[in-house]
């Protein structure tokens, strides 16, 4: 009969038996938990109490096999249990794709993902696949330590160390773990002292004489005491640093870990304005939008806040994201809702386009900057690629625009940055344009209004947006080249042009969708933003407005040019020389008895010499300055002496340049010049090719290869000689002698 000794005994067996794997399982659980505090939801706290579950029973349930069976048997139902989580961590974040497509991309990524993601993690196969094999890995090394060993706190060692883990993966980025440290250090002492008398032997010194046991009792006494001693000193030496480190803010892994860098384009997608402007029909994405108006929608595509004086460049710090991003700062003004669905065609790069700012994203995984608000794709677009974006999209209160301040200090310091070396001319406009005007909004209106009442918009402009480039697209001579641009340059002068008056200013780059249908090249556009305190980031649109015309600005402001570039360098001016006067030959008299035949003769002759020198001397000064403009100096100003000698030759057929032309529209008018005068089709091809090379050197001073020159050269005397053999054959003789290229002003 079993009587109530008998189950006590067998309840407090069942205890001693159970109580370490129960603390086992619940101390790898708290790592999940701790861990789980930077996850969105709870699957991953779920997915690591079901590892250490599954490591602990399986130890269990062999307990009675040879040790070297039992760990090729748990690790064969790991990878069962880590098969299935991945997939249902797939499922749970509709990761597309194959499962093992899913599985060999989650293994090969899964370290640099889970420190490089957006907090809150989803719970996603690459985040989820490292905290469970370790949970279960740890699991399988304490259950066989301290069930199979009976080492019962060297068996809570891979327990602890995943928990530090934990904790240390976590950082700053939750409150401190301060309760479940609590709780862990508790559960280790309720195992340690429910499995002391499963674990206690037999004395040892039972069967040593009295003075055997004496002895060995006397060291085991001096070991111990020796343990607390140094315990205690570990205590006192560390105890202030310790403590010291309580409130300190610990580290965060993450800034050993690069996140995903975008591609040079990607980096600076500024320059990309101008390939686009000139291929306005190629179509770079299909969208579809729901919002509450049916107006026009701005997509944007990257925001460039770090300028150095040569570049525009992102510098955003792109983390792995789920589909639901963190909510910013709510603004003051009003917020409505837009969802997109957009369709990748030949948009090409890294940069994801979304309205800004996003909240969701369906159907790509993504990288997210909250700073800035943008997106990439790390493994970078694709054709066909279909995402929804679900965007908060911002309406700031215009009231409170005239009376708004701009914000200081270090937060702000990067959009303040005016880097090194700004011509002086910036300077001189940039005081002029904030000299009448003191609040921060009236500075950002005058320098919006200036460029938009003084500079032309071209889709033909080269890009270029560094210190030399603006400095020509603000000042240059307008038949030059000078004083137009796209909305790149118009975007970047107001940048810097606002940091010079005090502004924090950026470049964005994005596109305009009007709701339904494609989005083409032609779509994209860069516009400046200015941030206010208490407002936010404000567009500012510095583009001129249509069917309006722009004033030179000269007439508005004159700034002293310190040095032309290099396709405006004057070359040198060649005179002539004068003709020396006649001196008679040595051993000659003057006889009046030659007549007036001899005279006539002699003066005829002499006349014939004269014209046959000065027509020599014109030929030669055409044949030096050809030679000055096409062979010497550096490339940029070689190919403004080929634009030169091409534009010297229209006038010579009597069609002189208009100085309001660009250098396209004069290409042009120089293929139509040639084609009425020859009687056939010409090809502009190569016309325009120097046109873009005349831009290239003005826009972007220094970047001419020798190369190009050569070919500049060769365009500009075909072009010439082309022209010449089609004109009459009595103009043709005067061609080479006309006087003209030496004296017309350039």
């Amino acid at each position: 009969m079993v009587t109530v000794t008998d189950l006590g005994g067998l309840a407090a067996r069942a205890w001693r038996a159970a109580v370490v794997p129960v603390v086992l399982v619940a101390t790898i659980g708290l790592a999940g938990t701790v861990l789980g505090r930077v996850y969105a939801g709870d699957l991953l706290t779920r997915l690591v109490f079901g590892a250490a579950l599954g490591a602990v029973l399986v130890s269990v349930a062999a307990r009675r096999l040879p040790s070297w069976l039992v760990a090729p048997l748990s690790v064969a139902a790991m990878l069962g249990f880590t098969a299935w989580s991945v997939r249902l961590a797939a499922a749970h974040a509709e990761v597309p794709g194959g499962f093992l497509d899913v599985t060999a991309d989650a293994a090969g990524n899964a370290v640099p993902r889970l420190l490089t993601a957006m907090i809150p993690v989803e719970p996603a196969p690459d985040t989820v696949l490292v905290p469970v094999v370790a949970a279960w890995l740890a699991g399988l090394a304490g259950a066989e330590v301290a069930l199979r060993a009976g080492r019962v706190l060297l068996g809570f060692l891979p327990g602890t160390s995943l928990y530090v883990g934990a904790v240390y993966v976590v950082g700053p980025n939750a409150a401190p773990a301060v309760r479940p440290s609590v709780l862990f250090a508790g559960l280790v002492a309720v195992a340690l002292a429910g499995s002391a008398g499963r674990t206690a032997g037999p004395d040892p010194t039972a069967g040593l004489s009295p003075a055997v046991r004496a002895t060995v009792r006397a060291r085991a006494a001096a070991v111990s005491a020796a343990g607390v001693a140094v315990v205690v000193g570990l205590a006192a030496l560390l105890g202030p640093f310790l403590a010291g480190r309580v409130d300190g803010r610990p580290v965060d892994p993450r800034r050993y870990v690069p996140p995903p860098r975008v591609e040079s384009l990607d980096e600076n997608p500024l320059i990309r304005i101008s390939g686009w402007a000139l291929d306005p029909q190629r179509k770079l994405l299909d969208v579809s939008t729901r919002a509450p108006d049916g107006g026009p929608i701005t997509i944007r595509l990257a925001v460039l806040s770090d300028y150095d004086g040569v570049t525009w460049r992102v510098g955003a710090t792109y983390r792995t994201a789920g589909r639901v991003l963190p909510a910013g700062d709510p603004g003051t003004g009003t917020v409505d809702t837009v969802r997109q669905e957009i369709t990748v065609d030949e948009l090409t790069g890294r940069l994801l386009p979304a309205v800004a700012t996003p909240r969701a994203v369906d159907g790509a995984r993504v990288a997210y900057d909250p700073e800035t608000g943008t997106l990439i794709r790390p493994e970078g677009l694709a054709p066909g690629l279909t995402y929804t974006v679900t965007s908060a999209r911002e309406r700031p209160d215009v009231n409170l625009f005239a009376t708004a301040d701009v914000p200081a200090g270090a937060e702000v310091a990067r959009v303040l940055r005016v880097a090194d070396g700004t011509p002086e001319p910036l300077r001189r406009l940039a005081a002029h344009l904030a000299e009448e005007n003191g609040a921060p909004y009236a500075r950002a209106t005058a320098v919006e209004q200036f460029l938009a009442e003084h500079y032309r918009l071209v889709a033909d402009a080269p890009s270029g947006h560094a210190y030399p480039n603006l400095e020509f697209f603000l000042f240059g001579p307008r038949g030059g080249g000078g004083q137009r641009g796209t909305s790149e340059q118009f975007a970047a002068a107001f940048a810097v042009l606002g940091r010079l008056v005090g502004l924090p200013t950026r470049v964005v780059v994005g596109f305009t969708s009007r709701g339904d249908g494609p989005v083409r090249a032609a779509d994209a556009y860069a516009w400046p933003e200015v941030l206010f305190a208490g407002v936010g980031w404000v567009p500012f649109n510095p583009l001129p407005r249509p069917d309006t015309e722009v004033r030179p600005v000269e007439e508005d402001f004159r700034p002293a040019r310190e040095s032309p570039p290099p396709s405006e360098v004057p070359e040198p001016t060649l005179t002539p020389p004068t003709t020396p006067p006649a001196v008679a030959a040595p051993g000659r008299v003057d006889d009046d008895r030659s007549g007036p035949v001899s005279v006539l003769a002699g003066g005829g002759i002499g006349g014939l010499l004269l014209v046959g020198v000065a027509v020599g001397v014109l030929v030669g000064l055409r044949r030096a300055q050809a030679r000055t403009r096409l062979a010497r100096g550096d490339p940029g100003g070689r190919v403004g002496g080929a634009w030169r000698h091409t534009t010297d030759a229209l006038r010579l057929s009597g069609r002189p340049v208009g100085g309001d032309l660009s250098a396209t529209e004069v290409a042009d008018q120089a293929r139509r010049a040639l084609a009425e005068d020859s009687g056939r089709t010409v090809d502009g091809t190569a016309l325009a090719e120097l046109a873009g090379l005349l831009n290239q050197a003005a826009f972007a001073p220094g970047t001419l290869t020798g190369a190009q020159a050569d070919r500049a050269r060769d365009i500009a005397e075909g072009y010439a000689t082309a022209l010449r053999a089609a004109r009459p054959r009595w103009r043709r003789l005067l061609w080479s002698v006309h006087p003209g290229p030496l004296r017309w002003p350039r």
